[in-house]
């Protein structure tokens, strides 16, 4: 087991005890204001791109429009769900996936599963380490910076991870999230979809 692992179990383990009563609290306010479930499940890439079942609080209701089909998430974001966001507390109960060693403190951000065959080779190389609740991209922007900015950081962290960088990203997550900064990108409460390298390139020369 690496000093990195080790320090995910004992700090995710300790986080998860010391913060019960704001789980609880949390999820609570959820049940009563989304109903159930509370939690949202959904698979994403690990290292390798292996897929694993990530957990956070739901921030989101299951509004429809008059056909029935699904709104788009920055209209179905509600009050909570989009202070669970600013503050970061939708993201406490990855720190079971964490403890599970599905993902670290410290990596880049688990997306989804469909962007896999769009990355780089470059971009593709984010998936050799453990993907993190917190990264260096998400200390740098988060969802203020553009994708192209955002692969870059993560590979730059996959090159030049460390404890000593990892602890000044964690501390810098503290700050910024009570400083609720980078949450939004542009007007939208989420990023816009990644739809591959050839439509960065065309965005750009537009």
């Amino acid at each position: 087991m690496t000093g990195k692992r080790i320090f995910d179990v004992v700090a995710s383990g300790a986080g998860l005890l010391l913060l019960t009563p704001v789980l609880a609290v949390v999820a609570i306010a959820v049940r009563f204001n989304m109903g159930a479930p509370v939690l949202f499940r959904q698979s994403r890439p690990g290292r390798g791109g292996r897929a694993f079942q990530m957990v956070k609080f739901r921030t989101m209701c299951d509004a429809v429009d008059t056909k029935g089909e699904r709104l788009p998430d920055t209209q179905r974001i509600t009050p909570l769900g989009a202070f669970l966001r600013a503050t970061s507390l939708d993201e406490l109960p990855e720190l079971w996936n964490v403890l599970k060693g599905e993902m670290s403190l410290v990596g880049p951000r688990p997306l989804l599963m469909e962007y896999l065959p769009l990355y780089s080779p470059s971009q593709a190389r984010r998936h050799e380490v453990l993907p993190g609740i917190t990264g260096w991209a998400q200390i740098n922007g988060r969802n203020a910076i553009s994708w192209e900015e955002k692969f870059f950081l993560d590979v730059w962290y996959v090159d030049n991870q460390s404890f000593s960088l990892d602890m000044k990203i964690l501390m810098l997550t503290v700050l910024s999230a009570l400083r609720r900064q980078g949450i939004d990108a542009s007007a939208d409460e989420t990023m816009p979809r990644f739809m591959g390298e050839k439509w960065m390139s065309g965005k750009d020369q537009g």
